[in-house]
């Protein structure tokens, strides 16, 4: 019998923080959800435990299952691996880092009926967000926010916020044509689902900031910028610049497409 929810974690180099995410996830919606849940950790690029913890709660848990891939293919191409390998009626994916606590996650799931996606929201008003963000951090959310929604006449507030749950029609249709940019990848699914005629909506979420976090948000900045730009360029008439970027400053950039 295949499950209803299929709840796929991206995780690479999340050895310290991984583990506390299962710890809460796993007894949550096994609890809830029984035998009608999975859930899929792709390790991709790690150069710490992270697998070995991944498997280790594997082997405790049958409703766990983790892929592996040794190349840095950034969120995009985990999350990906992970919808091709999920099974369940309500596909989602969640960070590693345990930012969005279960209760938030399972909130979404139970206001997805009527819509192709719907997504947590750090933005809205009713949204419990702890600590406060840096200023630094909210001013360039708001502005990668506000390119996005110029550049592809997306409306929704908060395109970042790693969880997200669509159903398996609305995955189905949109799997094909989305690409693997590390950072614009979410940006990409948001598009995708409206350019095939999804609605999605947004829900105020529970949001708890987990120290441990990669991301500079200088250097960051730049390439969220870069790859929401190459991004549009590849849905323009002009996607020939995007060759002579990825053959130029590409090689300086990173990211993934």
């Amino acid at each position: 019998m295949s499950p209803r929810l299929s709840i796929v974690v991206p995780a690479r180099n999340e050895e310290h923080r991984l583990g506390r995410m299962l710890d809460s996830y796993l007894p949550y919606f096994t609890e809830r959800y029984g035998d009608q849940v999975e859930f899929i950790v792709v390790v991709n690029g790690s150069t710490d435990r992270t697998a070995e913890v991944a498997r280790a709660y594997a082997a405790r848990w049958p409703c766990l299952k983790v892929l592996e891939d040794p190349n840095p293919i950034g969120k995009g191409g985990a999350v990906k691996k992970g919808f091709e390998a999920a099974r369940g009626e309500w596909i989602g994916f969640v960070d590693a880092d345990g930012a969005t606590p279960p209760e938030a996650f399972e909130d979404l799931v139970r206001h997805l009926h009527g819509h192709g996606a719907i997504i947590a929201n750090r933005w809205h008003p009713e949204s419990v967000v702890t600590p406060r963000q840096p200023w630094s951090r909210r001013v360039a959310s708001r502005l990668f926010n506000l390119l996005v929604r110029w550049l592809f006449r997306i409306p929704i507030r908060d395109t970042q916020c790693g969880a997200k749950v669509l159903t398996r029609r609305a995955m189905e249709d949109i799997l094909p044509h989305l690409g693997i940019t590390q950072w614009a990848f979410d940006v990409d699914l948001l598009f995708q689902l409206r350019r095939h005629g999804y609605s999605i909506a947004e829900r105020p979420t529970v949001w708890h900031d987990v120290p441990g976090s990669h991301i500079r948000i200088g250097r960051s900045s730049l390439e969220m910028f870069v790859a929401v730009v190459r991004l549009r360029l590849i849905y323009s008439p002009f996607r020939c610049i995007v060759r002579l970027y990825d053959h130029t400053l590409g090689h300086i950039i990173r990211h993934r497409v």
